[in-house]
């Protein structure tokens, strides 16, 4: 089995759009499964300041042929002007939850 998983990083800025987002990309089977992360302390330079904040953490498994509809619907429903979206490949993992992630997100 050829591997394309990914590990998509996004952080929310609170429950409820982190709850939505994730529940979104679930449904349209762009992702598999994503956990929620609360509390993740973040520090970051925007429009010039430095940023504390807050945040929520979804860690989203996929598969690579979904990224690009994955990203376009996290920008649809964010909240934020820049959004991170981040995609990690997976290297290896356990051949059958791989396999599932696969499944969940196969375009039909």
């Amino acid at each position: 089995m050829t591997n394309d998983t990914l590990i998509v990083l996004c952080t929310c800025p609170d429950e409820a759009s982190a709850e939505g987002i994730a529940t979104a990309l679930v449904e349209a089977r762009l992702a598999a499964c994503v956990n929620l992360l609360p509390q993740v302390r973040s520090i970051y330079r925007w429009e010039g300041r430095l940023e504390h904040s807050n945040e929520w953490l979804l860690l989203i498994k996929t598969g690579a042929k979904r990224y690009t509809a994955l990203e376009q619907l996290i920008r649809e429903l964010h909240p934020y002007e820049l959004p991170e979206v981040i995609a990690v490949p997976v290297h290896t993992g356990l051949t059958d939850y791989l396999r599932w992630v696969d499944e969940c997100t196969a375009i039909s």
